[in-house]
């Protein structure tokens, strides 16, 4: 399997604080990977990384085989990463359609009407602020204005995180879709048995290490190991 990216034993901080030590992962083409682990495991530090948020210290990414270690947020959005962070970080001054324009719409078949044709939602609500949209409204916006970079891997953290039970499904099947139409994902998720329905693979952070890197559906199945390693319960 060719790897789209390729985390290799980064060691990140923030100021002399020691987040992650030595996370490696993969995702491969048109794979699915689950990230998981209890709060404040470093999940979020690992995304910021790759983003280049957070540069790491040490260690290496690489985007489609090439080296982008430290590379800004704006190279790595147009080297093909569409990042969905935490909290979704929309315009809430913005209309939903000025946020969507906002987006560097790149060649390819996402663009603003196919956005809208995926989620009906926003084209009614296309005229509203964004401060004014609903948690879930929000999370389609992040994830619209990400895909209209037409992107080879797509970066979500926690995008279940304050949704309605009814929303976070809705959310997770749009997730499972883009895997189906072979784009990338690296799915951060609270809810690791929900997260594990969709996954290829899945790897477990604890403490800023990796402790667990396997199949998501044999994860999903040691409801032990599930409670032990990403702190949540199987009815989670």
């Amino acid at each position: 399997m060719t790897m789209v990216l390729e985390v290799d034993k980064i060691q990140t901080y923030y100021g002399k604080s020691h987040i992650l030590d030595g996370v490696s992962l993969s995702v491969g083409e048109g794979e699915l990977v689950a990230l998981l682990g209890r709060n404040g495991a470093g999940k979020t530090t690992t995304m910021r990384s790759v983003m280049g948020l957070t540069p790491p210290r040490q260690g290496t990414i690489r985007f489609c085989g090439k080296d982008v270690t430290g590379a800004p947020p704006h190279r790595m959005a147009a080297a093909g990463v569409g990042y969905v962070p935490e909290g979704r970080k929309i315009f809430g001054h913005l209309t939903v359609h000025e946020n969507l324009l906002v987006a560097r719409e790149t060649h390819g078949p996402w663009t603003i009407d196919a956005v809208y044709k995926l989620f009906p939602r926003l084209l009614e609500r296309r005229t509203s602020k964004g401060g004014r949209l609903s948690g879930g409204e929000q999370e389609m916006l992040a994830i619209g204005r990400a895909l209209l970079l037409n992107p080879k891997l797509l970066i979500l953290d926690e995008p279940s995180q304050g949704l309605a039970p009814i929303i976070v499904q809705e959310v997770m099947r749009t997730v499972g879709r883009m895997k189906s139409e072979g784009i990338s994902v690296l799915l951060v998720e609270q809810n690791a048995f929900l997260a594990l329905q969709l996954a290829d693979r899945a790897y477990v952070l604890g403490e800023g290490e990796v402790v667990y890197e396997g199949s998501a559906t044999e994860l999903a199945a040691d409801t032990k190991r599930m409670e032990q390693l990403a702190g949540v319960s199987h009815a989670a």
